[in-house]
């Protein structure tokens, strides 16, 4: 794993300086302390950072062809590179060193702009074309690795991280309307937005071709529910889910420096772990992290279980509340969009613990989305089978579920009892993961009169959220869900979280369920094996019966149980309330004083808006690191 930047001028006129890319690589010197790469010539610049995991020695980029006509820098993994590489040798090409990135090179000699479908990995590659002076760019399928491009009249820019970009003093530094409006709605960005004005997201599955000043967005590939297993058994369904992992996990040990493993002590993780252990025979590391106190939920007994029923070596570390409050404002500049994602923070320091053991790490990241593993997908599904039920009634239903607003299940009750006479594109696009209902439902109170339009949240302003459902037409209800999620939830915010994190500690995190064959494989799989009754993720689980532990197959889900609320309510409350009510924060004009005193006061009494405040403490962070202060 890496990190690639770049600028190309439009015209030949213009002239990269080798000073600008040495500045965008430095920016982004934690994605690769080993080495560092530059390539310019007359209007194209090309810069790299490596992390050294495969050919050790050999492995230095910019890389070029024999003759130096087609350049690349590539940051991630090409897990089909050797067969890859088999087949362009047959084919007459020579090659040089032992990597994945020369498989790239030649691939694109033969196969041209198509050369991305025949990868298999996650990966942000940039491409020149001398010949056709053809710069392109390309994002994995589903968005493990990230890349950010700004582009004006005069040229294009790109990099791994937003930082490179901003190290050319061309680009300007506005704040997005439209990114902070979708941040404030969902808690993260989602589609091709930052909150930076200019700088987009390539999106997942998507390359960007830069010809003659004229640029072309394709997609090369998208999630498809072929319903081809749809009537297997439930045994040919567990045979071929644990063969089609199988190969995925060995797929994702390849490396030649040590691997370990992220164990949160639930299944996801827990699987991966078992199926190396099988694969390897190895004696493997292990790392989780937790919280000291009573009231906190942990996750480290779970995972001392699996360690010891795998013989791993495992380490473990206990995060404070100190350390939460000393890396936020690290947390900003690493993230780069201040999204409301603490577990976060526990993953930085779990993968700081791996970094003396391992320079990679892998993890069960997308076995939620992979799999239906969120209670939210097992609770809307009943929901529909009651709507049905009720029939015309339905809204009756819905007024009397809603009159349950006590704590416990029957407040959940009152929360779905609203959705009852909701259409799906009306209650997918009012719904968030995480949704900052507050802000959503008190706009005008929480937002300066004039600042921002009052539909935040709402249909105005997202449009890419909208633009999915077409392309669900077809589906039924949960896959539905599964797929706005891999396209929106997943890249946008998990995804994001897991690269930022783990590049922060100069650590290669890998996601063998999120190969693009294991969810091709899970798509086409009915929903009943998905969800069936109250179990979620239910073919996985029963794939696995007999291999992984029983207390952990069948654990309640807890997500990454980090105490923030707690902290920010108790230990952090003096910190969060100086920086929110200090008038350089408040100067930025976005929130009102007496909204952001009350949000304070309510929370220090009862923690009930702590993602809200942990939003807005993010924000300012970022404005201060990307808004008030130049990237050095």
């Amino acid at each position: 794993m890496c990190g690639i930047c770049g600028k190309l001028f439009f015209s030949k006129e213009g002239a990269v300086e080798p000073t600008l890319i040495g500045r965008m690589n430095s920016a982004m010197a934690h994605r690769g302390p080993d080495d560092s790469g530059v390539y310019t010539t007359r209007n194209i610049g090309l810069g790299h950072r490596r992390l050294s995991i495969i050919d050790l020695q050999a492995g230095k980029q910019p890389l070029s062809n024999e003759d130096n006509t087609v350049w690349v820098v590539f940051n991630g993994e090409i897990y089909n590179f050797r067969e890859l590489r088999n087949e362009l040798l047959r084919r007459g090409h020579t090659f040089k060193t032992q990597t994945d990135t020369e498989v790239i090179v030649h691939l694109y000699e033969d196969h041209g702009e198509d050369f991305v479908r025949k990868l298999r990995g996650m990966f942000a590659i940039a491409l020149w074309d001398e010949t056709s002076e053809t710069l392109i760019l390309a994002r994995d399928r589903v968005g493990i690795k990230p890349l950010y491009y700004f582009m004006n009249d005069d040229c294009i820019l790109f990099g791994s991280e937003i930082k490179s970009i901003l190290a050319d003093p061309a680009v300007p530094r506005d704040v997005d309307l439209n990114g902070l409006r979708l941040l404030l709605a969902y808690y993260y960005i989602p589609g091709a937005d930052t909150l930076l004005k200019g700088v987009k997201k390539l999106l997942p599955g998507h390359c960007l071709t830069v010809r003659n000043g004229k640029c072309v967005d394709k997609e090369y590939w998208d999630l498809s529910f072929s319903r081809e297993h749809n009537h297997v058994t439930i045994k040919e369904a567990e045979e071929g889910l644990v063969d089609i992992l199988r190969q995925s996990v060995r797929d994702h040990m390849i490396s030649d420096v040590p691997v370990g493993f992220l164990l949160s002590g639930g299944v996801d993780s827990t699987v991966l772990l078992s199926l190396a252990v099988e694969e390897t025979g190895k004696k493997l590391s292990t790392f989780t992290v937790g919280f000291e106190g009573e009231t906190f939920a942990d996750e480290r007994p779970y995972a001392k279980l699996a360690s010891e029923k795998y013989g791993t070596d495992h380490h473990e570390i206990s995060l404070t509340a100190k350390e939460f409050l000393d890396f936020l404002p690290n947390y900003v500049w690493h993230m780069e969009e201040p999204i409301c994602e603490p577990p976060a923070v526990a993953l930085y320091y779990v993968s700081k613990l791996a970094k003396d053991h391992v320079k990679v790490l892998i993890s069960g990241e997308g076995g939620d989305e992979a799999f239906a593993g969120y209670e939210s997908y097992r609770n809307l599904l009943w929901l529909e089978k009651i709507k049905g039920a009720a029939g015309p009634l339905k809204h009756v239903v819905g007024q009397i579920l809603s009159s349950f607003t006590q704590m416990g299940a029957s407040g959940k009750l009152g929360r779905y009892g609203g959705l009852m006479g909701m259409e799906f594109e009306d209650y997918y696009l009012s719904r968030s993961s995480t949704p900052l209902s507050f802000i959503n439902a008190n706009i005008d109170v929480v937002l300066n009169p004039g600042l921002l339009d009052s539909d935040v949240g709402g249909r105005g302003l997202d449009r890419y959220r909208k633009s999915l459902l077409p392309k669900t037409e077809d589906l039924d209800l949960l896959n539905k869900m599964l797929y706005l999620d891999s396209k929106t939830w997943l890249p946008d915010d998990l995804l994001l979280k897991a690269d930022k994190m783990t590049m922060a500690n100069s650590i290669e995190l890998r996601v063998p369920l999120l190969d693009h064959a294991v969810l091709e494989y899970a798509a086409s799989l009915p929903a009943n094996l998905k969800v069936k009754g109250f179990t979620t993720k239910y073919i996985l689980k029963k794939a696995f019966e007999g291999r992984v532990p029983y207390e952990i197959l069948h654990r309640k889900k807890t997500g990454f149980p980090v105490p923030y609320e707690h902290w920010l309510s108790k230990e952090l409350n003096t910190y969060v309330h100086d920086l929110l009510l200090d008038e350089r924060t408040l100067s930025r004009g976005y929130f009102q004083r007496n909204l952001i005193a009350h949000l304070l006061d309510a929370n220090s009494r009862r923690p009930s808006y702590s993602k809200e405040i942990f939003l807005l403490v993010a924000l300012e962070l970022w404005h201060r690191c990307f808004i008030d202060q130049p990237i050095a």
